[in-house]
């Protein structure tokens, strides 16, 4: 049987896909269905409350509808349920692994809530969704660039700065470990002080490294690193002591670590998105953890499968930053 028509299949036994519920006109499922993305859609009238844990993505025509709901202008409505169905047909594997990943994340500690991630994110290293995005898609040949990734000076606060601007300060390897040990030394600085991460250039992070997904030779040990040396949990532990300065692009890690911060300040113009189900993997720097608890698992999940562009007043309204810098 060919990959298409398993995936059928799947679809068809509610193992993958994205299934439909109009409120108000179709009964509402029961439990989340498996692998099924499910889509609680909301056209006009009070907003619903009650009977929605078994959704994943909860649409509203209503633009000031609260959360968990995403609200869209009505204009638009059938356009974002078109584009969602699109980005799961794109990516089914991948889109029913952030759907489940999600429905456990809140339920865990924060430690294990990485691990589960990272257990879904290198499986999916090996899916076919994610070959096919890197054969389209190849990396690069890049001359390393010797100068440090991340920066720390020590004042009254410790501030921390991401100094690859070149790239947009783009996560590979090598920034990952230094930023795990500047956050390192953040949380086992005697005196406490308050820490203040930054990124250098014009984006506070594009996310990832495109041109290093998928090169690990062997994605289980890549997990145990992935685990080990995880800046979202240093952020974490930091808490209140951490305040993020973002601006410009905050795409895949570029959110999903500074989410993890007490605190996030986001200057004018600033926008964030996860991309990472488009390529066939989930959000891997700690993005199923640290988004939820800030904006919850429904709109978690609607920004990481439909890899929509939030702006600055829609992050501002959900809570997923904190102020607007001056």
């Amino acid at each position: 049987m060919g990959s298409r028509a398993l995936i059928a299949d799947l679809t068809e036994l509610g193992g993958a896909g994205l299934v439909v519920t109009e409120l108000g006109l179709d009964p509402p499922p029961l439990a989340p269905t498996s692998g099924a993305v499910q889509l609680g859609v909301h056209r006009g009238g009070p907003v619903p409350g009650g009977a929605l844990e078994p959704f994943d993505i909860l649409l509203s025509a209503d633009p000031a509808a609260p959360g968990p709901w995403v609200g869209v202008p009505p204009s638009r409505l059938d356009a974002v349920i078109a584009e969602l169905k699109a980005a799961v047909a794109r990516q089914p594997v991948a889109a029913a692994a952030c759907a489940q990943v999600l429905r456990m994340s809140l339920d865990l500690p924060f430690d294990q809530a990485l691990a589960a991630e990272s257990f879904a994110y290198s499986m999916l290293l090996a899916s076919e969704g994610f070959r096919s995005w890197r054969a389209a898609n190849p990396p690069r040949e890049r001359h390393d660039d010797a100068a440090p990734r991340v920066t720390v000076e020590v004042g009254r606060a410790i501030a921390i700065r991401l100094n690859r601007p070149s790239a947009r300060n783009a996560f590979d390897a090598r920034m990952r470990d230094e930023l795990f040990e500047a956050l390192s030394f953040a949380a086992e600085h005697p005196d406490a002080l308050p820490v203040v991460l930054s990124g250098e250039g014009p984006a506070f992070s594009a996310g990832g490294d495109l041109d290093e997904f998928g090169r690990a030779a062997d994605p289980g040990q890549a997990h145990l690193i992935r685990t080990l040396r995880a800046p979202a949990r240093l952020a974490h532990q930091l808490g209140d002591r951490l305040t993020v300065q973002a601006h410009g692009a905050c795409v895949g890690a570029g959110i999903e670590l500074p989410a993890a911060a007490g605190r996030i300040a986001a200057r004018p113009g600033a926008m964030f998105r996860l991309p990472e189900v488009s390529m066939g993997l989930i959000p891997g720097a700690g993005g199923t953890v640290t988004i939820p608890r800030r904006i919850g698992r429904r709109r978690a999940a609607y920004m990481a499968i439909s890899g929509a562009e939030i702006d600055l007043a829609t992050a501002l309204g959900w809570g997923l930053v904190d102020e607007v810098a001056v």
